[in-house]
């Protein structure tokens, strides 16, 4: 029985792992989630389709979910996600059916940016920015800018909990990162969000390269 089960794992891996076409509007958008991390449509499962949900607005519909392997293997199993890093797709419903041009382009991306603010200035130290706006989303850097692909940097410290009692310890902070890409891809805009928990420079480096890397592949998987 275990060996059935671990064959059912790794065939339901491999599904998972493979390229996808996602039919918006009139045309069909290659997508695939990055090394590492898995779509989670294949599960089937309502509890993924709700997280999900609650990620991205109501006016979106939504591409793709994807979590790391190893959350993936967690609630296989049963157990719960640490959902440290994952990644959303999704495209604008009231725009499924219309051909976007690269000058509408340009005006859904700088309406989308539209108060977000400006970055601080290069050096800044962000978790000292971030601390003094506790609980906000705020922009970082701008990481890309392109006719057809934009991605921002953002992120937020986590408000501090209250302390349980009188001698209690004030918990450490807690900081996340986040990117949001907008990709036109086959005339179709895209957007992007990677997600991942803020502990140290290799969170930073890593969202940075992974967002990337990311709108690359999918142009690349939507020249063909």
């Amino acid at each position: 029985m275990r060996f059935l089960l671990s064959l059912l794992a790794a065939v339901s891996f491999s599904c998972a792992a493979a390229p996808f076409a996602a039919q918006v509007g009139d045309v069909r958008i290659a997508l695939d989630s990055p090394p590492g991390f898995a779509d989670t449509a294949f599960t089937g499962s309502p509890r993924l389709q709700e997280l999900a949900e609650s990620l991205t607005s109501a006016s979106n519909r939504i591409l793709l979910f994807a979590v790391s392997d190893a959350d993936l293997r967690r609630f296989m199993g049963g157990d719960p996600m640490e959902a440290r890093r994952y990644m959303v797709a999704v495209t604008p419903r009231v725009l499924e059916r219309e051909r976007t041009t690269p000058a509408s382009f340009a005006l859904f991306v700088e309406d989308s940016l539209r108060g977000f603010g400006s970055p601080p200035p290069p050096g800044t130290d962000w978790r000292k920015f971030l601390d003094g706006r506790e609980g906000q989303q705020t922009l970082l850097a701008e990481l890309r800018r392109e006719p057809d692909a934009l991605s921002v940097l953002q992120g937020i410290r986590f408000p501090t909990p209250p302390r349980t009692g009188l001698f209690a310890e004030e918990k450490p902070a807690q900081y996340a990162l986040s990117t949001t890409s907008l990709v036109l891809l086959r005339g179709k805009p895209v957007s992007l969000t990677v997600h991942a928990l803020y502990d140290t420079p290799a969170d930073l480096e890593w969202i940075r390269s992974a967002t990337l890397r990311w709108v690359d592949d999918l142009r690349r998987l939507n020249s063909r």
